[in-house]
């Protein structure tokens, strides 16, 4: 008996030291990857299967590196780059980063405003304003409760995602056996592989690498070198684990769903008519789960976004203002974009488009700083680990340089 109760105090001391991946496991599940991942079921079934499975292992380490920089070091990624870098240079950086914080957040006010179009019948330009409101009010649970409770309620909106993208799976069930040949690495045509590219391509968000190192830094502070950094370094493999097996699922489920009940739709390019399609195949209680889930992602990823954005300015800049100040910065952008009358499936590919450019600013310097024994100690990457980061980050920013010039020509 005495055994048992250890054990359930240990597990339970485990999960207690769970939380930050799932914060920025939301970047996984925005409003942009329901677009990809929808359009890739209805156009080619089954096929592109495996470009899920192979980003998300791709984001699972990239998310790793970031924590580990974290705990080890007690900086954030903005930070460590901060201290190598001249005035301008870090000046210039922090201006692609505001850029790429602005492009990203445009996409996820979009989903929000859709999905509020889709329930309540809203114009998108109130719809994002609400949107931004109900995010600001998110950031006050980090500013004033703290880091933990914020993680529950993030958490909390992850399931409701999850929920809202897997039900139509219970109605119009996948086939298995294709679904498994889906996992062989293959392509259908020159559009299967542009498609396959903005899947992968996107897999990195460069607000989720910045953000998940100051997540680790905040929980878990900075541990001891010996038994207590390794606990926690197990702790947060585990974390990371868990969160991207998660969030993959839910990927997985909005492709598996538009392969067995969309495939064949005439216009599925835009959320609105993903909706649609959804609510024609598989009934309006679907439809309203995918609306729900829609919302969600677009409440939880534009705050989380802006909780990067604040870290990337007090990191580089050392410079903090009010999160709610901060969620002007990039929500009147936004909405200048929605209420300018712009199409929203154009809108989303362009802010993608911009979001390609992030990249390479957060992949380059993680995969050094975690491969260099001046700045992580022992606790440095192995020459494997390095090796896997670096052909990840090559592949994803190749990959987003592709997206860019097939997207303009």
């Amino acid at each position: 008996m005495v055994a048992i109760r250890t054990r359930v105090a240990r597990v339970r001391a485990g999960a207690a030291l769970l939380g930050p991946a799932f914060v920025a496991a939301i970047a996984y599940v925005d409003p942009g990857n329901v677009a990809t991942n929808t359009a890739a079921g209805a156009r080619y079934g089954y096929l592109l299967v495996w470009v899920l499975v192979v980003a998300n292992v791709m984001a699972g380490l990239v998310q790793y590196l970031s924590a580990k920089l974290g705990l080890v070091t007690g900086m954030s990624l903005p930070e460590a780059v901060r201290d190598r870098m001249p005035r301008s240079a870090r000046l210039a950086y922090w201006g692609q980063a505001e850029v790429v914080a602005m492009a990203t957040d445009l996409a996820e006010v979009l989903g929000g405003a859709i999905a509020l179009g889709l329930l309540f019948d809203l114009p998108l330009v109130l719809g994002g304003l609400v949107t931004g409101v109900v995010s600001t009010v998110l950031l006050l649970v980090q500013d004033r409760g703290g880091q933990r409770p914020f993680e529950r309620v993030v958490t909390a909106l992850l399931v409701v995602i999850a929920v809202g993208f897997a039900a139509g799976l219970f109605v119009d069930p996948p086939s298995a056996g294709a679904a498994a040949a889906g996992l062989l690495p293959r392509f259908d045509g020159a559009d299967s592989v542009l498609l396959a590219a903005g899947m992968l391509g996107a897999t990195v968000m460069p607000h989720a690498v910045y953000l998940h190192s100051a997540l680790a830094r905040d929980r878990h502070g900075r541990p001891a070198e010996g038994a207590p950094r390794k606990r926690l370094l197990a702790a947060t493999k585990v974390d990371v684990v868990v969160a991207m097996v998660f969030a993959g699922a839910v990927n997985l489920a909005m492709l598996l769903l538009a392969a067995s009940a969309l495939r064949g739709s005439s216009d599925v390019d835009g959320l609105d008519g993903v909706h649609a399609a959804v609510d024609a195949r598989l009934g309006g209680g679907i439809a309203l789960l995918f609306a729900v889930g829609l919302l969600a992602s677009g409440f939880a990823s534009t705050a989380v976004g802006c909780y990067a954005g604040a870290v990337v300015m007090d990191g580089l800049l050392r410079r903090r203002i009010p999160l709610p100040a901060r969620r002007l910065v990039t929500l009147v952008p936004a909405l200048v974009v929605l209420g300018a009358g712009a199409d929203p499936t154009t809108a989303l590919v362009l802010s993608q488009v911009v979001l390609s450019f992030g990249i390479p600013f957060a992949l380059v310097p993680l995969v050094r700083l975690t491969a260099s024994r001046s700045v992580m100690g022992t606790a440095a990457n192995r020459l494997g680990t390095t090796v896997a980061a670096g052909a990840v980050s090559v592949a994803v920013i190749a990959l987003n340089l592709a997206l860019v010039y097939l997207t303009f020509a």
